[in-house]
């Protein structure tokens, strides 16, 4: 089945009512292990479960339901959904953060207001706002309002006036037409140097009109409708409506692709600047190895896609693999280790390592990691503390990652570690991304033990950008985006941006522009002879008063 949109349509799909005519049982409700600070309330972030219902999440959390239609306004109007994220309010006490305490006495003297002289930027041929302002460290909007722009197209050599960054536009003076002539008098020698740059750009011209193609398994035919690829969709469309604010138009072609009577032929794909999708490492496998082959392919939401990036110079990794996430987390490591500190991995005696695992150990052998191995059964978890404490030092920290995907004995190794903090011993614990998804394990021993872990997706409620999309898409689709939704927006944006940006050349320029996005981090790097996989991690620390900071 195919369905072409030529322009941001919204499809909606509607769900019988008589389909939840059945015997309906409250799924029981764990509480999350995640928080994040909301406008400085702390807040618990929850994946809804099917069937859960808000009174038995109210319950669980010791809220009120009226305190999550605060915090997910949406879910008033439309009730919760399936893998949605919603926000719980927790009764912890805020703490407050003292002011800095002044380094000596300083006599006030009169504020003397000065004006702000903002800086002058002459826009070459293939720059777009976005770009400018990216340059700058600043908004697309800020420099809008400070030239009170009326329109997002820009001409060449056009002068504009930037703001500084968090400055408020009403408090920048703009400069005089003498100013701004002998500002660029003065910079002749830069101006030289851009239009040498842009003259080796030549072949990077603009897009205004990008053609996608996206293969998903909708499951539209069989009656009922995949969730998960349905959210990515409608993020990939509220991407689209967005950039077509900025005057780039996108002709999108979807395919069904667990349609099987229609199956995807070279003409589907044909003239397409960009295919996303399809979603499974085997389906994928089936396109490169198929006649029709596109000219670029984004692997959109398989970890384990990567290796097809190594013999196709057309596919593209846009989740980032699990391997880049271990090598990360090794170089933490590393980076963090210094004389006197101790650093041990810790097995499970006895288990059959999983592919990740054999990955996760071989990649800290050859590593040049100083560490101490250590393996124990589960059985034998309550005595192993003595032989822990005998292999630590008392005087440095001891560095510790735990290799295991089993989420028995990961509790285990965490329990008996804070079993040491409590003994006066420090302890760092390192460990990969999916520890943070283990029910069993108390969040307050992964804050005790200070985790740090490296991990390709994360959503910062505090960032504007997210906040901004938060209310777009509640307005739009009457519910809470899952993270479906945002990888959908992320993809879209950033490969039809790239497009648009460079033209049909736009993959010469994979390799250097990287990108912070709404969850994930873009940072393609070449494989040899192949394409192109994502590198991107983010750095997460468990600190004390329940903090998570982002260090990377």
């Amino acid at each position: 089945m195919v369905l072409t949109v030529l322009t941001a349509a919204v499809l909606a799909v509607s769900v019988p009512a008589d389909s939840y005519a059945q015997e309906y049982i409250s799924t029981p409700v764990s509480i999350s292990k995640e928080k994040v600070r909301v406008g400085g309330k702390l807040c618990y972030s929850h994946v809804v479960l099917e069937k859960q219902t808000l009174f038995s999440i109210a319950k669980a959390y010791e809220v009120t339901i009226e305190e999550i239609y605060e915090y997910n306004p949406s879910v008033k109007e439309s009730g919760l959904k399936k893998n949605s994220i919603i926000l719980i309010p927790t009764h912890e006490a805020e703490v407050a953060v003292p002011a800095p305490e002044p380094v000596a006495k300083v006599v006030e003297q009169p504020a003397v207001a000065k004006p702000k002289k903002a800086k002058t930027h002459v826009v070459k041929w293939y720059e777009d706002l976005e770009v400018i302002a990216e340059k700058y460290g600043v908004t697309a909007d800020a420099i809008a309002r400070a030239n009170n722009l009326t329109s997002r197209k820009l001409t060449k050599r056009q002068k504009l006036n930037i703001p500084e960054p968090g400055e408020y536009v009403d408090d920048i003076t703009v400069e005089t037409e003498e100013t701004a002539e002998d500002a660029i008098e003065g910079t002749e020698e830069q101006q030289a140097t851009e239009e040498a740059e842009a003259e080796q750009d030549w072949m990077f011209a603009p897009k205004n009109d990008v053609k996608v193609t996206l293969i998903l398994p909708l499951n539209t035919t069989a009656g009922n409708v995949s969730r998960n690829n349905m959210d990515f969709y409608s993020g990939v469309l509220l991407a689209i409506k967005d950039l077509s604010d900025t005057g780039v138009s996108t002709e999108l072609n979807v395919y069904d692709s667990s349609d099987s009577s229609h199956p995807i032929v070279s003409e589907d794909i044909e003239g397409s600047d960009i295919v996303i999708g399809p979603v499974s490492s085997a389906d994928l496998g089936r396109m490169l190895a198929a006649e029709a082959k596109p000219a670029m392919m984004v692997s959109p939401l398989d970890q384990k896609a990567e290796t097809y990036a190594r013999t196709n110079s057309n596919f593209i990794q846009a989740p980032t693999p699990l391997a880049a996430q271990y090598k990360d987390l090794l170089d933490w490591m590393k980076e963090d280790t210094v004389e006197g500190d101790k650093v041990m991995i810790i097995t499970e005696k006895g288990a059959r390592p999983t592919e990740s695992v054999s990955q996760l150990t071989q990649l800290a052998d050859s590593s040049g990691l100083n560490f101490i191995p250590f393996s124990y059964s589960i059985l034998e978890g309550r005595d192993i503390t003595t032989p822990l404490t005998d292999l630590m030092t008392a005087e440095g920290t001891n560095r510790v990652l735990i290799a295991s995907d089993s989420e028995a004995f990961v509790n285990d190794v965490v329990r008996n570690l804070n079993i040491l903090v409590y003994n006066k011993i420090n302890v760092v614990l390192y460990a990969p991304s999916r520890i943070r998804n283990f029910e069993t394990i108390e969040v307050e021993n992964l804050h005790n033990t200070s985790l740090h872990t490296s991990l390709g997706y994360l959503i910062d409620y505090d960032s504007q950008q997210v906040k901004n999309f938060l209310l777009k898409y509640r307005a739009l689709y009457n519910t809470e985006p899952t993270q479906y939704a945002f990888q959908g927006y992320d993809i879209a944006s950033y490969f039809i941006g790239m497009c648009s940006r460079y033209g049909s050349n736009w993959i010469m320029k994979l390799g250097n522009s990287e990108a912070q996005m709404l969850q994930s981090i873009f940072r393609f790097v070449p494989v040899e002879d192949g394409g192109y996989v994502n590198n991107g991690v983010r750095r997460l620390v468990y600190g004390s008063g329940w903090s998570v900071t982002k260090t990377k």
